[in-house]
């Protein structure tokens, strides 16, 4: 088997703001806040990050929106002198992470921070913040202009459109779609930074508002003002710091067929999730058998049934059986998942989170939602026409 660079590289240091749904704390505050715990987790100092990388980058002095830190406010805020730095292009927000493991693979860098910093309901900041950070959308000179005579601007229109072919061709039904929602809230309950922490039923769900069929308000994830940051350190070096190391085993993205669009793929329904999948496992010996922790992209709860199927945990279209009545998926079940609640009730950390709970779970450190044995666990961040998975394990 080819040692792939990502072998190389370890998580380090975790960090992670509080979480608001509505706005209390000015967003950047909670990015720098998150930095700090990050690089104080990984028993460093900021004299040791000579590298930064985030997803997306913005212009400096943004401080609330999609993206609310740019890297330069962060490395002077913190008063880090760097090597490297990168604002990297999405491959589903695990990107900057594979950025640092190839700016360290190259010698560019020995600690790298990375963060997603969001501040999604600072209202009197975001609409300007969000143009600031070059977020628009030019309707006329991209796939979007199929779609906007047809009044459908939204993600969870496109991924309703996605969802309702392969939930036909399959037969797969929302009471079955629900076990993702109704477990993810008990999760949430043993999470004290989640947003909605109070159970769910199945009567709560199939009555709850349809948003774009077949989903309704419990499918949707949360907006949320927050951050969490990693610390992705050389191997070597991440044996010297406070924390286990959790080495990134292998990693994966893509969008083999027809790049940055929804709905033109020669195999839809299908996404980039499962391109970034099929690269995850050739990099590595393991098998999905091996995985005990599935930590899966919630933006609306197909996705995640689309992740599991992606990552080779059940076949294709069999995903509705597997999480049926989910038992299967909870935290004392044979593949639990996003067990800190995910997006749906945590708040929508853009994958970051998933990625956050996911080093938790390897550590033994997420307390009430502890999973029994854990020593491999999977990631696999967004839909449509991106896709990053990332195979993280203990350091052995």
């Amino acid at each position: 088997m080819t040692r792939y660079a990502e072998k190389n590289t370890a998580i380090t240091g975790l960090g992670q703001s509080e979480i608001y749904r509505k706005p209390q704390v000015l967003p950047f505050e909670l990015a720098v806040r998150a930095c700090e715990l990050a690089i104080a987790d990984a028993g460093l100092r900021p004299e040791d990050i000579d590298g930064i990388s985030c997803w997306p980058n913005v212009p400096r002095g943004t401080v609330a929106g999609a993206g609310a830190a740019a890297l330069s406010d962060i490395a002077n805020s913190l008063n880090l002198s760097l090597n490297w730095w990168s604002g990297a292009e999405n491959a589903a927000q695990l990107s900057p992470i594979m950025e640092a493991v190839a700016a360290i693979s190259a010698g560019y860098a020995t600690h790298v921070l990375c963060y997603r910093a969001l501040g999604e309901r600072w209202t009197p900041s975001y609409g300007s913040a969000a143009a600031d950070a070059g977020q628009t959308l030019s309707w006329a000179a991209s796939w979007l202009e199929f779609l906007m005579p047809y009044n459908a601007p939204s993600a969870s229109i496109w991924t309703a459109i996605h969802a309702n072919a392969h939930m036909t061709r399959y037969g797969i039904t929302r009471e079955q779609m629900a076990a993702i929602p109704i477990v993810q809230r008990a999760n949430a309950g043993l999470n004290p930074k989640a947003i909605y922490r109070d159970p769910i039923t199945m009567d709560d769900y199939m009555s709850a508002r349809i948003i774009t069929t077949p989903f309704c308000l419990l499918d949707c994830d949360v907006p949320c003002d927050g951050t969490t940051a990693v610390i992705v350190s050389r191997l070597d070096a991440a044996r010297g710091c406070k924390q286990t190391p959790v080495v990134i085993e292998a990693i994966g993205a893509g969008s083999y067929d027809k790049m940055d669009t929804w709905v033109s793929r020669s195999d839809f329904p299908k996404q980039a999730m499962h391109d970034a999948s099929k690269m995850m496992w050739s990099r590595t010996d393991l098998k999905p058998k091996d995985v005990r922790t599935a930590h899966l992209y919630d933006g609306f709860t197909w996705l995640t049934m689309s992740w599991l199927e992606a990552l080779g945990f059940c076949g294709e279209g069999e995903s509705g059986a597997f999480i049926e009545g989910g038992q299967r998926i909870s935290l004392t079940g044979e593949r639990p998942i996003n067990t800190n609640g995910g997006q749906l009730s945590e708040g929508r950390m853009h994958g970051m989170g998933h990625l956050h709970e996911a080093v938790l779970q390897l550590r033994g450190q997420a307390g009430a939602r502890q999973v029994t044995d854990v020593n491999l666990s999977a990631v696999g961040n967004g839909g449509g026409n991106f896709g990053g998975a990332v195979l993280l394990r203990r350091d052995s």
